[in-house]
């Protein structure tokens, strides 16, 4: 059995639906009685409702399990008090293989909640477990969570400059390289950098969504604190709203890519360009 935390967000519900589809028992830890359904829709066997803080319920969880992979809710102040003690609780519990979902470029300080990453890296690494660590680029997804506006106005709006260059990765790579590593032998003690095909800047981005759509889209800078507002009024902390104005600063000054290599020798085949992603989104029924 197969233990995914933080399963019923969208990484979570992605890896489940991986494991799945390659024959795996999954077990999901998840926070809230309402996301039971949710994870047993995309294929969770088994559901554990608890707190990642409470010992107790991350024990139950890790009881029977043989590999854990672990997701800390995204942004969450807490994340190396929750890793240390997750990686703590697997020690004990004798978890064969531990795969933690990190971050592309968790060594860079300016983004607070990559810093807190490679600290849990850190102490994954030197606590003694099987582990592998898989480090995402951002989510081609990402870009989609402002679906409605895209279609419905023809206008991607970004919290950084038009000029600014991300290599994003699809989720259901991601999802499926967690499956494999986590499914298949000789991937212990390996940290994989998980990135897309391209490199492309937010013009260029807004390009390929009109060329799917077969429409004009245009790309528009949305200043910062238009951004705040719309977070803080959609239930953001301000741990969360600090540490995501510092990354959108950090994409405008340097950019935010890998190399693609990795992925693509995990898959066995080539990573989904941002296009394919919109057609596939479009294909599945998720327009407006």
């Amino acid at each position: 059995m197969i233990l995914v935390t933080g399963a019923a967000g969208k990484t979570g519900r992605a890896v489940i639906r991986a494991l799945a589809a390659r024959g795996a028992v999954v077990r999901a830890l998840v926070s809230r009685p309402e996301h039971v359904d949710v994870v047993r829709s995309v294929g969770a066997q088994d559901v554990i409702v608890g707190d990642l803080r409470a010992q107790t319920a991350v024990a139950q969880a890790l009881r029977g399990v043989r590999a854990v992979y672990h997701i800390c809710p995204n942004v969450h102040p807490d994340e190396v008090t929750i890793g240390t003690a997750m990686i703590a609780a697997s020690h004990a519990e004798g978890i064969a293989h531990f795969v933690y979902h990190s971050v592309l470029l968790p060594q860079v300080e300016a983004m607070p909640h990559h810093w807190q990453k490679l600290r849990v890296e850190e102490r994954l690494v030197g606590s003694g477990l099987p582990y592998t660590i898989l480090q995402p680029a951002s989510y081609m997804q990402n870009v989609l969570a402002g679906w409605q506006q895209i279609v419905t106005a023809g206008v991607y709006r970004v919290p950084y400059a038009l000029e600014t260059r991300l290599g994003m990765v699809d989720l259901a790579d991601v999802a499926e390289a967690a499956a494999v590593v986590l499914t298949t032998r000789g991937h212990q003690a390996a940290i994989y950098e998980l990135a897309g095909p391209e490199v492309l800047n937010q013009v260029e981005i807004a390009a390929a969504l009109g060329r799917v759509l077969g429409r004009p889209v245009r790309a528009e800078v949305m200043p910062l604190e238009m951004w705040e507002r719309q977070a803080r009024a959609s239930g953001l902390g301000d741990y969360q709203v600090r540490t995501l104005l510092a990354m959108f600063r950090y994409y405008e000054r340097r950019g935010f890519w890998g190399t693609p290599n990795i992925l693509r020798w995990l898959l066995g085949r080539s990573p989904t360009t941002f296009a394919a992603c919109v057609e596939r989104t479009v294909r599945d029924g998720a327009r407006p």
